[in-house]
């Protein structure tokens, strides 16, 4: 009997252990996009007790690693933007779904949008990844 074949974002995210502290649950992981959840602690807060930016910034950053390894080729982020819309607070589910924009050579380009647990959005991302010659 075979094994199941363990894609190459399933298998960097069994081994990503930040995302793991963080309580992040992969939702989705398909060629090109993602999703990904995270619920909001009260050790996630800042000194205004909304979440740190920081926290938000690792959920999106964790969705756009996840799309953009979609092969056997190791792709790192080379840039990354974040627009923070509405702040959040401990107890709510935050969504980072992201999607490719555009592949060209190595380079790419990613969008992510996090929402709350009502949808609306919190953050809009985008990422620029690079693929390099390492494999996973």
């Amino acid at each position: 009997m075979s094994q199941p074949t363990v894609s190459a974002a399933e298998a960097m995210i069994e081994r990503d252990r930040a995302s793991a502290a963080l309580g992040m649950q992969v939702v989705r992981s398909s060629a090109r996009d993602a999703v990904v959840t995270m619920r909001i602690r009260e050790d996630m807060l800042n000194g205004f007790d909304v979440t740190h930016g920081g926290i938000v910034f690792a959920l999106a950053d964790t969705a756009f690693a996840i799309a953009c390894n979609e092969d056997e080729q190791i792709t790192l982020a080379a840039g990354a933007d974040i627009t923070f819309l509405k702040p959040t607070t401990a107890g709510q589910t935050l969504t980072a779904t992201a999607s490719v924009r555009a592949r060209s050579g190595r380079t790419g380009l990613y969008d992510v949008s996090v929402t709350d647990e009502t949808g609306e959005t919190v953050a809009e991302f985008r990422g620029r990844s690079h693929t390099t010659s390492r494999q996973r």
